[in-house]
């Protein structure tokens, strides 16, 4: 967690009240030049953020003829921890220096008096002086620059590891599309091609009928298939739409290209969301699927009423009259299905009905009551 200092305008106003703290005890306030000379220097601090050169000089006069030279040392060292002109600091810093070693008035200097232990000591003195606030500011700027630059280098770590990210997902996404492209669109391809011979071939009208089913639906999905590859061969380059998505209004070409028996009873409005359109769809295409797969002979029924602010979607299939062949399968259709649900605020409900059949039952929010 990052710490928090004090506002930088409630740390002014503290330097300020410091400096009149520092005239008050070290000003005579008879002499009305000295003290003015430092009243200048108290409230110049409050342009050492945007003016610390002109702040610096403003605060000369009280060091020359006072002893509160707090606000001298305060704009120096704001000067020293926003500048990198190191002649112009040390040119400031000397000039604070002779002031602080020089006694005032100038005209009553003797050179005699520069002699001596003790006027050796005060040089010393006053240019150590000087030289502290000008060391300390530079060495806050380059805390403050070094603390930028750990910054940057954590984000430019961060940007790369997300470019890694994604150049690892760019080349699975790759080598997934060479795998749907090289095997599932070949052996969907070879489906479309018996199927298509078998249409031609067949002299009885129902398998002509289920060859040209099995025809069509495999068109349908290298189109699909094709439309993947491509999406999988971007990685994510360009924003691209997988598929158009479903809606309801292709609920009845679904039904009627199940392959099966089946009957849609729908009177929904066509004004719903897309998401609850897309997830009655998805729904009802599911449920086709698994009557295809594990009920063979069997026809279905597709209900789907709008009341009351929710959608309720009924699939049902009859028993099977014939037994369902081995087929694979993850078993995450009615996971993905309820989650699906979950989110949009709905449910599904799904088991088998007294007849030997199965019934799969959706309901949504829409929030338009009817």
């Amino acid at each position: 967690m990052k710490r928090r200092g004090m506002p930088p305008a409630v740390l002014d106003a503290v330097l300020v009240l410091v400096a009149l703290a520092d005239t008050w005890a070290n000003v005579d306030f008879g002499q009305r030049a000295a003290t003015a000379c430092a009243l200048l220097a108290a409230f110049a601090l409050a342009l050492r953020r945007r003016l610390p050169l002109t702040t610096f000089v403003l605060t000369l006069p009280t060091a020359l003829v006072t002893d509160a030279v707090f606000a001298t040392l305060a704009a120096l060292y704001t000067l020293s921890s926003h500048s990198r002109h190191r002649v112009l600091l040390a040119g400031c810093a000397l000039t604070y220096a002779i002031i602080d070693f020089l006694p005032w008035p100038w005209t009553t200097l003797r050179a005699t008096e520069l002699a001596g232990t003790h006027n050796v000591l005060h040089l010393i003195y006053s240019v150590a002086t000087a030289a502290a606030p000008v060391f300390l500011g530079q060495l806050v700027q380059a805390r403050r620059e070094l603390s930028l630059r750990l910054t940057q280098i954590t984000e430019a770590r961060e940007t790369e590891r997300l470019l890694t990210a994604q150049s690892v997902l760019a080349k699975e996404r790759a080598q997934l599309a060479r795998e749907m492209h090289d095997v599932v669109s070949h052996q969907v391809s070879l489906i479309a091609v018996q199927a298509g011979a078998l249409q031609v071939s067949s002299r009885d009208t129902e398998t002509r009928n289920g060859a040209a089913t099995i025809r069509r639906l495999s068109v349908q999905t290298l189109d699909e298939l094709r439309h993947m590859v491509s999406v999988l061969r971007a990685s994510g380059s360009r924003a691209t739409e997988l598929t158009p998505q479903p809606s309801l209004a292709d609920l009845q070409r679904l039904v009627s290209g199940s392959g099966m028996e089946a009957e849609l009873k729908t009177d929904l409005p066509e004004d719903l969301p897309p998401t609850v359109q897309r997830a009655v769809y998805r729904t009802v295409q599911e449920a086709l699927t698994n009557v295809r797969k594990h009920a063979p002979g069997a026809t279905a029924t597709v209900r789907i009423h709008h009341a009351d602010g929710s959608i309720r979607a009924t699939v049902t299939n009859t028993a099977p009259t014939r037994p369902p062949l081995p087929l694979p399968g993850a078993h995450h259709g009615l996971v993905g299905l309820r989650q699906r649900a979950e989110l949009l605020g709905g449910t599904i409900t799904a088991g088998p009905t007294p007849d030997g059949g199965y019934e799969l039952r959706l309901e949504l929010p829409t929030g338009n009551p009817r």
